[in-house]
């Protein structure tokens, strides 16, 4: 009985099974069949053969045209058909790539709890060092308000001003002021050199240059750095790479027995953190920088201070710099002051007016700039505020004798500025040229001087006669870095006639090729179109 249900079963699975195998078998034989049956061309050709003989024109036309239209519809679907397994392909990787971001979040996430833990540790170990409790600590912070200016700073205890938390005794949130203010204790100034008038110190610093490091700058290139000293406290170096633009300050600190401080711009800096520093509530201390230490130290000596900014341009000097810009503008220079904290501590650095610095007078700014594709374009805001010094070729090399540093006083600099206006101010008859100059700037390019141009001018000039320079010299640069760049920003193709009509008119007002930095930078204009 077991064998005859046995071979009952078989024979009736063989049959199932086989029946379904057949069936399986045929559909794909169908497809393969109805492929062939379908893309048969010889056939289509062989029957298109035999009935043709009895085409008329028509016919003929229409029977082509018939095999167009399958064709047609034959590889549209194909192309439909392409379409569809590459979207789906598609769909597939990005469900793929969504699963893979999902488990990238899931880790960030974890990484995230990780640092919060490493946080708590560390804070725990820092509150234990200043004597506290856990629990000490979050009741402290239920008292002050987080980031409030009583929370902990480090070791020690000292009841901080506005708040209940407590610091370090001694202790300030700013290391390196603090830091000056112990070196100036007992300060005695040194032995200043007041003897030199402004030509021979120009002078005297070429030769430096010169003897000391092997840097050879033209003597106008001197005096118009001095010039703009006296107009500006932003300089801007531009020309082309090894002219010596960083150079040139670097060497000026040397040559006055205080060396520039150097802040090397980089493309990430986008506000004034970056140039002076910030309060890190974390840890109640301020991240200073050294450009923030030096403008604090200038407030003790009478010395001139550089602050180079170095390829100013790499980052937009609009962000970095636009507090600073703003504050330089202001009329009086006890204004002239940036707010670091929000409030005073009691052991704040003593040159801090309550949590802001005053900008002292015997800061410059001189930053340097690469015009190319790797940096930013300056705007006009930041050009009229400053003044501009083109080096444009390498120096000349020459012979000079040895030249030792002088150490000389802002305030002998300043004293030579203003015996300089005194005694050289831009004569009426200059003033009146400038002023027909403008009328016809204004009419033909709508362009116009502004204020701010002719107060810089009225400095510039005589302090460039004082280092030895001539009048004429001066107006001529003032003209051409201040006003007359401005026509780059017009539509050259549609005023090159009329910057043609402006070099006559130059030469008609100052004397023919007397005014050779504006005309030289006027035909470059003509040229670009």
């Amino acid at each position: 009985m077991e064998v005859d249900f046995l071979y009952g079963f078989l024979t009736w699975f063989k049959k199932f099974f086989g029946n379904m195998l057949e069936g399986v078998l045929d559909f794909f034989k169908g497809i393969v069949f109805g492929i062939g049956k379908t893309f048969n061309f010889p056939y289509y050709f062989k029957i298109w053969g035999e009935e043709s003989v009895n085409f008329r024109a028509l016919d003929w036309i229409l029977s082509i045209l018939a095999f167009i239209v399958a064709i047609g519809v034959w590889v549209g679907l194909i192309v439909l058909i392409v379409l569809g397994i590459r979207k789906y392909i598609r769909f597939r990787r990005t469900l793929v790539g969504n699963e893979d971001l999902l488990e990238e979040i899931a880790d960030l996430h974890q990484d995230v709890i990780r640092l919060n833990n490493e946080k708590t540790r560390l804070m725990d170990l820092k509150v234990s060092q200043a004597g506290l409790t856990p629990e000490q600590m979050r009741e402290l912070l239920g008292e002050t308000g987080e980031g409030g200016e009583g929370a902990v700073a480090g070791e020690g205890g000292e009841e901080g001003e506005g708040g209940n938390a407590q610091v370090v005794e001694g202790a300030s949130r700013f290391a390196r002021l603090t830091a000056v203010d112990r070196k100036y204790e007992n300060y005695e100034a040194p032995q200043y050199d007041v003897s030199m008038s402004l030509s021979e110190i120009c002078d005297d610093l070429r030769n430096f240059a010169c003897s000391n490091h092997r840097l050879y700058y033209e003597i106008r290139t001197i005096r118009l750095m001095f010039a703009g000293l006296a107009s500006t406290k932003l300089i801007i170096l531009q020309g082309i790479s090894g002219t010596g633009k960083t150079s040139l300050p670097y060497v000026m600190g040397k040559y006055f027995l205080n060396d520039a401080t150097i802040a090397s711009v980089q493309p990430s800096w986008r506000d004034r953190n970056e140039l002076f520093g910030y309060f890190n509530e974390f840890t109640k201390k301020f991240n200073e920088t050294e450009v923030l230490r030096r403008i604090y130290e200038s407030s003790f000596n009478d010395d001139l201070n550089i602050i180079i900014l170095d390829e100013m341009n790499i980052a937009r000097v609009e962000y970095y710099f636009a507090e600073m810009l703003s504050i330089l503008e202001m009329p009086d220079p006890n204004e002239w002051k940036i707010e670091l904290v929000p409030s005073r501590w009691d052991n704040d650095p003593i040159k801090l007016d309550e949590g802001s610095l005053r900008i002292p007078q015997n800061v410059w700014y001189i930053g340097t700039i690469n015009n190319d594709d790797s940096t930013f374009s300056v705007s006009d805001k930041v050009y009229d505020r400053a003044l501009v010094i083109n080096l444009d070729s390498k120096g000349i090399a020459f012979d000079a004798p040895m030249t030792t540093p002088k150490r000389v006083p802002y305030s002998h600099i300043e004293k030579l500025y203003d015996k300089a206006i005194k005694d050289y101010p831009v004569t009426q008859e200059r003033l009146d040229d400038i002023n027909k100059l403008d009328l016809y700037v204004i009419e033909h390019f709508r362009v116009a001087f502004g204020n701010r141009i002719m107060k810089q001018l009225k400095l510039f000039v005589p302090v460039y006669v004082a280092a030895g320079g001539t009048e004429l010299d001066a107006v001529d640069y003032v003209l051409a870095t201040k006003v007359f760049r401005k026509f780059e920003s017009l539509n050259l193709s549609l005023i090159r006639d009329e910057i043609r009509g402006l070099i006559q008119y130059l030469d008609t007002l100052f004397g023919k090729g007397m005014m050779k930095e504006s005309i030289s930078f006027l035909q470059r204009l003509q040229k670009t179109y």
